[in-house]
């Protein structure tokens, strides 16, 4: 994809959002308007992408460098839009390599502008956002904070994060366009008493990856959550919940209006078979905690489903693709994803996964990747089970 970055003070935040691209696994070009080179560098950018910076459309006559990369582009952000190049881009004017890129683009179009509040709010400016609107870019609109000058206002350039996914988003098939997708995210807590309980280190990382890319494909996403490390992705309906039993409870209640259940939660298969109403002392005698099996959710869901379709995670230290097909059978799942848990690197606490597929159809040994990475592969499986059924 371009990246057009625009004579805002704000330039420099392009920098984090082109890393945040090819962090997504973009191939990212960039295009800088002579004004933006006052800002930051085209070496910046240069050496983020290991691609060559074009300020001009002179730069190589012979190679027609603006036709060259709107053509190749497969989506073309615009960073730091100014109300100058707003302007050029409403009247078509090819004024300078950021305006004359977006002319020859035929793919989706994003544009991130900043400015002060005065001239956000200026009624010429307002006109020419809703012309590029309707000439069908999306505009990621600035956000309130503080600005150039000492200034506090709306205006400031949209966070770094919140414009990588609205590209990410605009990339992404939708085709999970109304379905409804469960997804359980994160560790229970289990008391013993009212302030200590008995958990797991699963952080919510893996969940909440699978909400925001069931999300960016359309689909209408409910995360019954337990407390996590990690943020929920903006526009996620959370159900927040603490034990075992409160997420069961949660499951069930909403299994029927669900298309997809997917349950990456490490959920406690013990609790504590009674909890004091005080803080138990350390004295020194032994303490024995006397234990319960919790209620199995993705048993019960699997009894239950009917068109829904039901994805499981079988987190393992050892037999994993034995273990993850017993449960896949046991539970009526549709896949169980075998996630290798216990080693330095992946799993539970670790950016990246060592996992597999297993289904009726045998197992798909996965590389490791990165979290996200992993649900785009979850969901791509999902979305050809949908279609396969014909519950789409």
């Amino acid at each position: 994809m371009v990246v057009g970055v625009c004579g805002s003070i704000a330039a420099y935040k392009a920098a984090e959002v082109v890393r945040g691209l090819i962090k997504q696994g973009a191939l990212v070009r960039v295009v800088m308007t002579d004004s933006a080179t006052k800002f930051i560098g085209p070496a910046t950018f240069a050496a983020l992408t290991g691609e060559r910076v074009h300020t001009d459309v002179f730069d190589e006559p012979e190679r027609v460098i603006h036709v060259e990369l709107g053509r190749w582009a497969e989506a073309f952000l615009i960073c730091g839009a100014t109300a100058t190049t707003l302007e050029r881009l409403v009247h078509g004017s090819g004024a300078d390599i950021v305006s004359a890129t977006y002319l020859m683009t035929r793919g989706p179009v994003l544009i991130a502008p900043a400015m002060h509040t005065e001239m956000w709010e200026h009624p010429a400016v307002q006109r020419n956002v809703s012309a590029v609107a309707a000439d069908g870019a999306r505009v990621i609109p600035p956000e309130e904070g503080d600005l150039a000058s000492g200034d506090y206002g709306v205006g400031r350039l949209a966070d770094p994060a919140n414009i990588v996914e609205a590209v990410v988003s605009a990339l992404t098939p939708k085709d999970l366009e109304g379905v409804r997708v469960l997804i359980t995210v994160g560790p229970t807590r289990e008391a013993f008493d009212p302030v200590r309980f008995i958990s797991n280190r699963s952080t919510g990382r893996m969940g909440f990856a699978l909400a925001a890319e069931a999300m960016r494909r359309g689909a209408d996403v409910t995360a019954v959550a337990g407390p996590t490390t990690s943020t929920a992705p903006a526009g996620v309906r959370v159900i927040r919940v603490e034990s075992a039993e409160e997420m069961f409870a949660e499951c069930i209640e909403r299994i029927e209006d669900t298309d997809v259940a997917i349950l990456s939660a490490a959920v406690a298969d013990w609790r504590p078979s009674h909890v004091a109403d005080e803080k138990v002392k350390k004295d020194h005698a032994s303490k024995t905690l006397d234990l319960e099996p919790t209620r199995d959710i993705a048993a019960e869901l699997g009894r239950k489903k009917g068109e829904q379709t039901l994805v499981l995670f079988a987190a393992e230290t050892n037999d994993v693709i034995e273990n993850a097909r017993a449960k896949l059978e046991s539970k009526h799942a549709d896949l169980v994803v075998a996630n290798q848990v216990g080693r330095p690197g992946t799993g539970f606490e670790s950016e990246t996964n060592d996992a597999a597929l297993v289904s009726g159809k045998g197992v798909e040994q996965l590389e490791t990747m990165s979290k996200d990475e992993l649900a785009r592969v979850i969901l791509n499986r999902v979305a050809g089970l949908l279609k396969t059924s014909g519950s789409r």
